[in-house]
């Protein structure tokens, strides 16, 4: 491949060249919703199989250590590979998101044999995770959570209830977090598994969304039984864990999609002859802007967790930005298309009104926006704690 970026680059776009789709080849306006069940199986194991393809050309994992599977090199060598992975059509989708959310986790949390035994899969999409954390009663307070999780022996025994959970039907595996000490305080007491969705006990109901997709699901476990050795970081201190998934998660939402918006209402600016209006060139200025500044919070962000540091900007701060963002691009996206938006199958009409109500999973997945501004004035700007509990109250005793 050559040491330096020149050839690195050179030997990252000859690949996909060869081997995947530019843009352009297909609609521009399509939307990633898959309405009927069998489209959405296909769509997951097409992202599977792609990510496999890219492992196997070291194209995957490219900073992780080459022991665990990765390829051990810079993390540079992942931002080119990110920047010429834009320009093509075939992609990870969720099977991508959820190794950037876990992947990291793992390396900084996991045994050294965890690590060798899930690291390589998990890169190669051998094996595919979903998370089950949010729940009914603990949402963006997910601290809250209350599935039970009672040690017996060599096992966990859970039973609980989990929502909102990406791809819970097509994932082999899940991470999950479980209340496994009630008497301690809600960030203490808490454990993060790792369970195959295969598991007695454990099941799974999708939910039809706005859009008439079911990628969300709620997952019930009935006296689930996960071996201890599926512990990530210690027992009764998995909030440190999920706080590396948390960072990971806001992240990847706030990089962005692969295409920006921007290029799309760059088009219906000028299909309605209004690329010259100084207000619609104000607001797709800022909306340029604030996609780039977006994806590069994101990048210092994961390449600060692939290190194993600490982020060097909160990731509330980036989800909030991007949440923002949509509201942005969708109000600017049905201004442009008037009347044309509200109705009809057209590709563009439905691009626009994706991005109106897409605002809704960004400002509320992976923590709505109120709950972010309240971590960001706590712990960024020091801010008192909003009025409520006390931090050292065992979690049996709050009131739910």
């Amino acid at each position: 491949m050559g040491d330096n970026a020149d050839d690195f680059r050179a030997h990252v776009r000859d690949w996909y060249e060869a081997n995947a789709t530019r843009r352009g080849a297909t609609d521009p306006w399509a939307v990633n919703v898959q309405t009927d069940p069998g489209d959405a199986v296909a769509h997951f194991e097409a992202c599977r199989a792609w990510q496999g393809r890219l492992h196997e050309a070291g194209l995957m994992g490219i900073a992780w250590p080459s022991e665990f599977g990765g390829g051990g090199g810079e993390p540079w060598m992942s931002r080119i590979e990110r920047e010429i992975a834009r320009e093509y059509e075939e992609g990870t989708g969720f099977v991508g998101a959820s190794t950037a959310m876990i992947g990291p986790a793992l390396l900084r949390h996991g045994s050294d044999e965890q690590k060798r035994v899930f690291l390589p899969k998990l890169l190669s999409a051998e094996l595919t995770f979903c998370q089950l954390f949010s729940e009914p009663g603990a949402g963006s307070d997910l601290a809250s959570l209350s599935t039970r999780a009672d040690h017996d022996g060599d096992d966990f025994v859970v039973t609980g209830q989990k929502v909102w959970n990406s791809a819970a039907q097509h994932a082999d595996w899940a991470f999950l977090l479980v209340r496994s000490d009630p008497n301690a305080p809600k960030h203490r007491g808490i454990t993060f598994l790792l369970v195959d969705m295969a598991t007695p006990g454990i099941e799974v109901r999708p939910l039809v969304q706005i859009n008439r997709s079911a990628h969300f699901n709620e997952v019930f476990l009935s006296d689930v039984r996960i071996p201890v050795t599926n512990v990530i970081g210690e027992v009764d201190d998995g909030w440190a864990v999920a706080r590396t998934v948390l960072a990971n998660e806001a992240a990847f939402i706030g990089g962005g999609p692969k295409t920006p918006a921007s290029e799309n209402l760059r088009t219906l600016a000028e299909q309605a002859d209004r690329s010259g209006d100084p207000t619609v060139r104000q607001e797709l200025a800022a909306i340029i802007s604030r996609e780039h500044i977006a994806g590069w919070m994101g990048e210092q962000i994961q390449q600060a967790i692939r290190r194993g540091d600490m982020p060097p900007i909160d990731p509330g701060l980036i989800k909030l930005m991007t949440a923002q963002n949509r509201v942005r691009t969708g109000n600017l996206a049905m201004e442009l298309q008037g009347p044309a938006a509200s109705c009809g199958e057209a590709s563009q009409t439905l691009w626009s009104q994706a991005e109106l109500y897409g605002r809704f999973s960004i400002s509320i997945g992976g923590g709505t926006n109120e709950v972010l501004r309240n971590n960001l004035g706590e712990r960024v700007l020091g801010l008192p704690r909003e009025p409520g509990y006390a931090k050292d109250q065992p979690w049996r005793e709050i009131p739910r």
